[in-house]
């Protein structure tokens, strides 16, 4: 059985989540997070597609599918900054 963890969301990304801070999704690796998240909360989909990172317990992956991910984590996705 897949764990359930807990999901913070930056705050340009809420207004996909109905407004949520916090959301639980089913997952096991970041990969399996994020693809949770688009199953979940589609409107997420083009956002996660254009780039975010995931950080887990204040170290941040920008590119990792298969760090893995447990309920006891403190999980952030963030919006990755773009810049010239």
């Amino acid at each position: 059985m897949t764990p359930r963890v807990q999901v913070h969301l930056w705050s340009a990304l809420r207004r996909h989540t109905g407004g949520a801070e916090v959301v639980e999704v089913e997952a096991a690796t970041t990969g399996q997070l994020l693809e949770a998240l688009r199953r979940d909360y589609p409107g997420l989909g083009p956002m996660i597609d254009a780039g975010v990172s995931v950080a887990i317990d204040g170290r941040i992956y920008a590119t990792s599918l298969s760090q893995p991910v447990t309920p006891e984590n403190e999980i952030f996705i963030l919006q990755r900054i773009k810049g010239g």
